[in-house]
């Protein structure tokens, strides 16, 4: 079903919306299954691998990143068994048509939003709820459809229509998941600033030089209770925006885009765990083209917020949301364009026609709160 679902979303991209049924069903169709096990020899180990191709070379990309607390099978095992799912965490990654920028916001989970009526894959739609939870629409999908792409499809509709944005893809993470990314770049080094206990994650750990594997990540990722943490799940979405930056800086540390066959390799043990209508060959293209990327154009950031006027433990996005949505829309920094600080100018030198160069300004250093404050991969040290 699932890969049913994401061939039809690749139909309607490439064909358009009218006719998406009818080419998903025609492809579909067309694929026999041919079971070669055990015919066909062993193909020699290649060296070496093509460079990938980016399929959306020269468009903007809209990832929808939602980490899932599945708790069936593995998921299970690492959390808890617990009936049900919901996404406790969202991101929206935005990859510029240039691939110079790559911008992701967290959009917290206590978020007020506008629900839609959303269309489960048995073919039955939801009721539209006004100032509803933003998680509640990944569970209203999952609770109504009994599926993933009914969940995943909801959070997205509720994401566009409360951002104006496009969504091209979306990536699902479970608790598996996101242990095996991390431990396929061999973990990340982090500075934790103060010791902490929590009982519902079980981590324990220790202020200082860490370098946390796959299990401790995502303890960290997910605890908001107990010793260092405020419960806030701000608080929880900086401390995952530091996390994903730090995997950013091992990943370009490693070379890891730069060789076709090796970031394969890697995509390839890290997606094991996740569900995504984007196949490893088009995340492999997409790694790829980022290349170059430079760590300050890597910036991370949480929708401005502030407390609900009718619930204190909710959230309601500021109308600066607002312009950070419309530039992302328009692929444009989504902070806007950077200020150019004034510099004094500096008098001739005598005998030259050249004006002397300016002096050098002295740029006061700013710590930035991951969750608090917009924040690029450069920003983020590894190193207490």
């Amino acid at each position: 079903m699932l890969r049913g679902v994401a061939l039809l979303v690749t139909s309607v991209v490439v064909f358009g919306a009218a006719g998406a049924t009818a080419v998903a069903a025609r492809m579909t169709g067309n694929v026999s299954d041919l079971d070669l096990d055990g015919l066909v020899a062993a193909a020699p180990t290649p060296t070496s691998a093509p460079d990938p191709s980016d399929v959306h070379a020269g468009q903007p990309v809209n990832v929808l990143v939602l980490g899932s607390d599945q708790r069936d099978g593995v998921n299970g095992e690492i959390g808890g068994d617990e009936k049900g799912m919901r996404s406790d965490t969202t991101i929206l990654v935005h990859v510029s048509a240039d691939r110079t920028r790559v911008e992701m916001v967290s959009l917290p989970r206590d978020s007020l939003v506008e629900i839609p009526s959303c269309t489960l894959t048995d073919g039955r739609t939801t009721r539209a709820q006004k100032r509803a939870m933003l998680n509640s629409a990944f569970a209203l999908g999952w609770d109504q459809g009994n599926d993933l792409a009914s969940a995943a499809a909801c959070t997205v509709n509720t994401v566009q229509a409360n951002t104006g944005v496009a969504i091209t893809d979306v990536v699902v993470v479970d608790f598996a998941g996101f242990q095996n990314m991390v431990n396929a770049i061999g973990g990340v080094p982090m500075c934790i600033a103060q010791d902490h206990y929590d009982e519902y994650t079980g981590l324990d750990i220790k202020a200082g030089q860490q370098v946390l594997d796959g299990v401790t990540a995502l303890q960290y990722a997910r605890a908001r209770h107990g010793t260092g943490f405020d419960g806030s799940d701000t608080m929880r979405a900086g401390r995952q925006q530091e996390l994903v930056s730090r995997v950013a800086n091992e990943v370009l540390s490693k070379n890891l885009l730069t060789d076709g066959a090796q970031l394969l390799q890697f995509l390839s043990a890290a997606t094991q765990s996740l569900t995504t209508n984007l196949s490893v060959g088009d995340l492999t293209g997409l790694a790829f083209s980022l290349r170059g990327i430079d760590r300050d154009n890597i910036v991370f950031m949480t929708v401005p917020w502030a407390p609900a006027s009718s619930d204190r433990n909710r959230i309601e996005w500021t109308p600066a949301a607002d312009d950070l949505w419309a530039n992302i829309a328009a692929d444009v920094p989504m902070l806007g364009a950077p200020e150019v600080p004034d510099v004094p100018q500096t008098p001739e030198t005598p005998g030259s026609t050249d004006p002397a160069p300016p002096p050098p300004v002295d740029q006061p250093t700013e710590t930035k709160t991951p969750g608090v404050d917009p924040f690029t991969a450069a920003d983020t040290n590894t190193s207490c």
